[in-house]
């Protein structure tokens, strides 16, 4: 028997996007999780495709969401160009696989994100680019690791986790002495801190997951710059699958309107809890730019001015069974390996991103079984110390 029942049509199952009345006007800037846009015609996609028309057509290539971020980012770093990927290490992979190729040279600080060093090193040997780690606060050291080969020259504005502070007007030059580019991740810093571009690098990442975004809730990195090295990086990310997704890049771009403010307060928390930190027993060392027994003092001074970001890190004596007593007592203080959010965090360097390097090579960094690092929130600060004493009571 036939079905009785009518059956849907098309445009029912699929009715056409209503259109928005030209006077709708939100402060608010809308998500447009779409993954396709539609072109007017076959000269108009190829237009849009080339770069020739402001406009977009697969998400994997550009929407909205990132457009606006992107732009965003640019201004807050002074940059001519600025892109969006889906988190730090594609911002950084995005960065080497559109700037080299087989052949050339890479200089990285010793001192980089372990991740970071094993895209350099280990990766881009297998595509035939060879890298030297130095210690990038050797300025002699980076002279001499130099070659006429060296496209590249990576290092932190604030290092990950003993927080040197990366001379980057110097690095810069010497960068361009040998015909290469200075790569500085600012993830530690923010554009609220510094913006290498104005010292004389030449491209700048963010994991912006962690300060710039500051909420705990996004996944997403950013790569901007001068114009002259973004011949392929936009290609590059629509090309390798980098791309970042809408609703993310939404959640950082609202971020991003409290992060000043946000980064005030922490910054001022954490230089408080430095100095507190400092001289008490439990703890054998204090690594803040912002204290003036740090080796770094004078040039954190003259890079960043009055403030020297929101990360402190220290080392208590006792080895791991010591960071383990800490962090099962300072049950306000949770173990979570990241940083930059509202509230005060820790990390415990040797087990998470410096667990690959041997006891030797961690120790040569200033990193023990007991070195953790505190990044540090906008609570008030007495409750950040309070929170800390009870860890610190345990060791």
């Amino acid at each position: 028997m036939p079905d009785p029942s009518p059956r849907p049509k098309a445009e029912d199952i699929c009715p056409r996007p209503a259109s928005i009345p030209e006077n709708i006007h939100s402060h608010a800037p809308p998500i447009y999780p779409a993954s396709v846009y539609r072109c007017e015609s076959t000269s108009q996609a190829e237009r849009l495709l080339a770069g020739e028309e402001a406009g977009f057509v697969y998400s994997r290539d550009g929407h909205p969401n990132g457009a606006m971020l992107a732009e965003k980012c640019r201004e807050l770093h002074g940059a001519e160009r600025a892109v969006m990927c889906s988190s730090g290490m594609a911002a950084l992979a995005a960065a080497a696989l559109g700037v080299l190729k087989p052949g050339d040279h890479v200089v990285a600080s010793n001192q980089l994100y372990g991740r970071s060093l094993k895209l350099l090193v280990d990766e881009l040997t297998r595509w035939g680019v060879a890298s030297s780690v130095v210690d990038t606060c050797d300025l002699a050291a980076v002279r001499a690791a130099c070659t006429k080969q060296t496209k590249l020259v990576v290092v932190e504005t604030i290092s990950n986790p003993v927080l040197r502070v990366a001379d980057i007007g110097a690095l810069a030059q010497v960068a361009h002495d040998h015909g290469a580019a200075l790569l500085v991740d600012n993830t530690f810093a923010s554009p609220a801190l510094c913006r290498p571009l104005e010292l004389g690098a030449d491209l700048v990442l963010e994991s912006l997951t962690k300060v710039m975004n500051g909420h705990s809730d996004v996944l997403l990195g950013m790569l901007c710059g001068r114009a002259a090295w973004f011949e392929r990086i936009p290609g590059t990310i629509g090309t390798w699958g980098l791309s970042a997704p809408p609703f993310d890049c939404w959640l950082a771009w609202r971020g991003l309107a409290t992060l000043a403010v946000r980064f005030e307060r922490a910054a001022d928390n954490a230089l408080a809890i430095a100095k507190w930190l400092t001289g008490r027993k439990e703890v054998t060392a204090v690594h803040y730019p912002g204290l003036t027994t740090h080796p770094d003092h004078a040039l954190a001074q003259r890079q960043f001015g009055e403030r020297f970001g929101t990360v402190v890190t220290i080392t208590l004596g006792g080895d791991t069974p010591a960071a383990d007593r800490f962090i099962a007592a300072a049950r306000r203080v949770p173990f979570c390996p990241s940083l930059g959010e509202l509230s005060t965090t820790l990390s415990h360097p040797a087990s998470t991103s410096h667990r690959t390097l041997s006891v030797e090579a961690r120790r040569a960094l200033g990193i023990e079984g007991g070195t953790l690092r505190l990044s540090i929130g906008i609570e008030s600060c007495e409750e950040i110390k309070q929170a800390i004493a009870e860890g610190l009571a345990a060791v």
